[in-house]
């Protein structure tokens, strides 16, 4: 039987925030209970965090996800005294991201396979000159929504690898394919 949209309870949509660069060595702290506790005196609900590098799931009023970044990255300087970037997709820019992954099916070790995330979808053009230091044993695909890389030596082994962490990657933050799908997850569950 459907339900009438008059009915239906107003679900919040449901997003994922990265933090870039964050609880490596002693700069950038971000306590995860902080954070968490950030995002809910921004009004967010549902919020969790997953591992200590900066990833957050949260629902929020429907709005695009670039407006949830800029407010994001300023609570966290004003509050956390930390200037960080934050990349937020809504849970339909996230699936999409997760979808289009070329590598995820010939990668035997999912912790070996990075994915780069912009904000700005534009972003991702700035990656493109990457692909020419793929070494024969890697693979590095710019996609419409996300780069991906398949390191199997290791991210710093990698000259692409190394790249995204470092200044050519500075508009994007990494995640391997294992905590992207932990975060799929967490959306999922919570949907």
């Amino acid at each position: 039987m459907a339900v009438s949209p008059s009915v239906t309870p107003n679900i919040r949509p449901g997003f994922v925030a990265l933090l870039r660069g964050v609880n490596v060595g002693k700069a950038k702290r971000v306590p995860m209970a902080d954070w968490r506790d950030l995002l809910e005196d921004l009004g967010y609900t549902d919020v969790a965090t997953l591992l200590n590098s900066g990833n957050a799931v949260f629902r929020a009023a429907r709005a695009p996800s670039r407006r949830y970044a800029i407010e994001i990255a300023s609570a966290i300087e004003s509050g956390l005294k930390v200037s960080v970037p934050v990349v937020v997709k809504s849970a339909a820019e996230f699936a999409a991201i997760v979808g289009e992954n070329p590598l995820a099916a010939s990668a035997p070790n999912p912790s070996r396979v990075l994915v780069a995330f912009t904000q700005e979808t534009r972003a991702l053009e700035g990656l493109a000159p990457l692909v020419s230091l793929a070494a024969a044993s890697e693979a590095f695909v710019v996609g419409k929504h996300a780069a991906y890389l398949h390191c199997p030596n290791g991210t710093l082994q990698s000259k692409v690898g190394s790249s995204l962490l470092g200044r050519a990657g500075r508009s994007a933050t990494t995640r391997n394919w294992a905590t992207t799908l932990k975060l799929q997850a967490l959306l999922t569950e919570r949907a």
